[in-house]
């Protein structure tokens, strides 16, 4: 019953009505946006300590880079099999793929000394701050 029930929410507008899955599609990407790549960034004098939970992505298809101080993290999950039989009954799934990325204003880091590390679907990274935060990327000394 609850499955019947679920599938029928689901599939509110029918499977043949032109429609039916352009409200999914939408949520779908909606949910996916809000549930990617959460975040918890600490400053410290020294530096930000950054983590971010990336679980079910494998190390390989994380992507990190800092440039003219922003940090960009990108994450990729490929496409999984769903756990559905042949009649197509399977009460939710919310688990998601495909490409992820987030960008954060870090500046002042010594760019040579970040350091990230990835265990058990969190990943941390230690961006240390320069002690001359007066010398940031933008500015230019005139002699």
């Amino acid at each position: 019953m609850s499955n019947e029930l679920t599938n029928r929410i689901n599939n509110w507008m029918g499977q043949d009505d032109f429609f039916s899955n352009l409200g999914h599609s939408f949520f779908e990407g909606a949910k996916s946006f809000n549930q990617a790549l959460k975040t918890d960034i600490k400053e410290t004098d020294d530096a930000y300590d950054v983590k971010v939970d990336v679980p079910g992505i494998n190390k390989d298809d994380i992507s990190l880079s800092y440039d003219n101080g922003i940090l960009s993290i990108s994450a990729k999950r490929d496409s999984f099999e769903d756990e559905s039989d042949k009649d197509g009954n399977i009460i939710t799934s919310e688990r998601s793929y495909g490409s992820y990325s987030r960008q954060y204003r870090l500046p002042n880091i010594i760019k040579d000394q970040i350091s990230a590390k990835y265990t058990d679907g969190v990943l941390e990274i230690t961006l240390p701050k320069s002690k001359n935060a007066s010398s940031s990327e933008n500015q230019i000394k005139i002699d």
